[in-house]
């Protein structure tokens, strides 16, 4: 079979993604491949469908038992024979895995980079054929990446342990040239086919919200997405409990998730929200590497993440399946200094000299600052995010927060000009505020903790924006530090001047600030089908609902929301007709096309009666 032949016959796909068939080619060619592909651009196929068609056994390295789980279930439904082996397995289940191996019966073995070094996998080196062993989210196996695991370094060693060297294939969703470099020398790739596709994702809104009040903007996202899978993001385990708890006041069943929790509360809360019982997670970035949950239709970030590839990541994955979907942040200037705290309070990587060190400190440094400008929200937000990644971008998009036309610009020449001229007159007096404070001094605030400087009595630039509201001013010197004609510094993140500001006062540059708008958002569906017949999709959704229960998978691994609403879209009645719906292979047509083609029938018939 060819490689088009097995993508539409097992995973019920007209055409390859962008960038799928070279690396399929070149690993079929024996070549070492690394591919950089977005979240949701479709790493999985490229090597699932070689390893169908070499020779030998496929062994996956994979950093989460729920990822392997998940990936399984979908093989399986499919009909290609997979299995996975780790720590969460019976012994008796290991065995029986073990034997069908041996057997050759199956092609693609998902397993965890600590697993490598146990007897069975490397028993399994020694006696079974492997053509090929795929590396996925490799940039873990670099020191100079956002999520280095020392246990990727194991790979090295397993491979130098095969009899044969197989075909060695590696992907990550986002690695910089230089991660990308050390992924090829640590794993050894030959000469390796590399392949960067597109990191744009058309069918993901960015948006942006500078809330006074994030639960309640959280709220009015929820309230939009009523019904739909999404996850919320929080910086810390402490705001995860506190957002937990009010959505459960408010009647949303909600799950949380974070590094705190005990073993068996993130697997049993991971499941429920992989299987529906849940509609919302709210977690940590400990959550999320393994979820391949297809039908996330928007992920909102309660705080600023640390860096772009972060945000990126998390946030892609939202419409996984290819349809419409919402990536939310919620910034707060507040989420600046928690996150520089983090970083002055995170772990040094011991491997590294103390040269090296202070080189990821300041790289860290520069990725919040990149992170802190797109938060600002002041230019195309996809724009943003692709040249970050080094990609060049139309200036305007379409599908942000930003070019949707939900901000306004306004002039803040004569505004930002006082805030500096303030800042200038509090440090001749050896005074520093951070952001909230100063902006209560601009504002002239009478609380009581500011009566002892007697500020009316000395500071000309007391009160001196008296009309404007905190709320606006605190995000006017929010530009300004991100723009760099004011900085931050000091244990209290205070504001403070620096080379620029001179220059603001003495040259009075005109400045324009773009103010950020709430503006209510269409349902996902209708954004994809405006004219999509609710009844036949609830129909199907509910079928597939039962049929989920009845197997015990999560729902979207019997069929796509994309997929549902191509029924809905193309109504087949007939096996050659169903076979068009995207995602519909044989394996599925065999085992769903009854059910799913007679609600069609029916419906169509009922319309016709009536």
């Amino acid at each position: 079979m060819t490689p088009q032949e097995i993508l539409k016959a097992s995973f019920g796909y007209d055409s390859f993604r962008p960038g799928q068939l070279p690396l399929i080619e070149h690993m079929l060619s024996g070549q070492d491949v690394l591919g950089i592909m977005p979240t949701g651009a479709g790493k999985s196929i490229c090597y699932q469908v070689p390893a169908m068609l070499l020779p030998g056994l496929t062994i996956v390295i994979s950093p989460l038992i729920s990822l392997m789980l998940d990936q399984v279930q979908a093989l399986r439904q499919n009909g290609i024979p997979a299995a996975y082996l780790n720590s969460s397995m019976r012994e008796d289940e290991i065995r029986a895995t073990l034997r069908d191996i041996y057997d050759g019966n199956i092609r693609l073995l998902y397993a965890a980079p600590e697993r490598l070094g146990t007897p069975s996998l490397l028993a399994i080196a020694q006696e079974v054929p492997v053509s090929m062993v795929t590396v996925d989210e490799a940039h873990c196996v670099s020191q100079w990446g956002q999520d280095f695991r020392p246990s990727y370094l194991n790979i090295v060693d397993y491979l130098r342990a095969l009899p044969t060297r197989p075909v060695i294939s590696a992907f990550t969703a986002t690695a910089t040239k230089e991660v990308a470099d050390d992924i090829v020398r640590i794993l050894g790739l030959h000469d390796p086919f590399r392949l960067t596709t597109g990191f744009d994702r058309a069918n993901l809104f960015f948006g942006v919200q500078q809330p006074p009040d994030k639960f309640r903007a959280l709220t009015r996202i929820l309230d939009a997405h009523e019904g739909e899978s999404g996850i919320v993001y929080c910086l810390s385990r402490r705001l995860v409990e506190e957002v937990t708890e009010k959505l459960r006041e408010r009647g949303i069943p909600a799950g949380r998730y974070h590094a705190g929790l005990s073993d068996a509360e993130r697997t049993r809360n991971q499941e429920d929200f992989l299987y529906d019982r849940i509609r919302v997670m709210v977690a940590t970035n400990a959550f999320g590497m393994g979820i391949d949950k297809s039908d996330v239709r928007f992920v909102v970030h309660y705080n600023m993440p640390r860096n772009l590839e972060s945000y990126y990541q998390e946030a892609g994955r939202a419409g996984r399946d290819g349809t419409p979907a919402d990536c939310i942040l919620l910034y707060g200037g507040q989420d600046v200094r928690l996150n520089r705290f983090l970083l002055e309070h995170t772990a040094e990587n011991e491997a590294l000299d103390e040269a090296a060190r202070i080189r990821v400190r300041a790289q860290d440094e520069e990725r919040l600052r990149r992170m802190t400008f797109y938060s600002m929200g002041q230019s195309c937000l996809r724009g943003e995010l692709l040249r970050y990644f080094g990609e060049n971008a139309p200036p305007v998009c379409g599908n942000c927060s930003v070019c949707r036309g939900s901000t306004q610009e306004e002039d803040i020449t004569v505004e930002a000009q006082k805030i500096v001229s303030c800042v200038y007159r509090l440090q001749k007096r050896g005074l520093q505020f951070g952001r909230s404070a100063l902006a209560d001094i601009l504002v002239g605030s009478k609380a009581e903790r500011y009566e002892k400087f007697h500020f009316d009595t000395w500071l000309s630039t007391w009160a001196i924006l008296g009309d404007m509201t905190r709320k606006h001013c605190v995000q006017i010197i929010d530009y300004l530090v991100a723009e760099g004609w004011l900085c931050t510094g000091g244990d209290y993140n205070t504001v403070l001047l620096c080379r620029r500001s001179a220059e603001l006062l003495r040259e009075r540059p005109a400045l324009t600030m773009k103010v950020l708008r709430e503006k209510p958002r269409e349902s996902t569906q209708r954004r994809q089908y405006p004219d999509l017949d609710e009844g036949l999709y609830q129909k199907l959704r509910e079928c597939r609902a039962g049929l989920a229960a009845k197997e015990h998978v999560p729902a979207y691994i019997i069929f796509t929301d994309a997929a549902l609403q191509d029924m809905c879209r193309k109504r087949p009645t007939n096996d050659m007709a169903f076979l068009s719906v995207s995602g519909v292979g044989q394996a599925k047509l065999r085992k769903y096309g009854a059910a799913f083609l007679a609600i069609i029938r029916s419906h169509e018939a009922s319309a016709e009666e009536h």
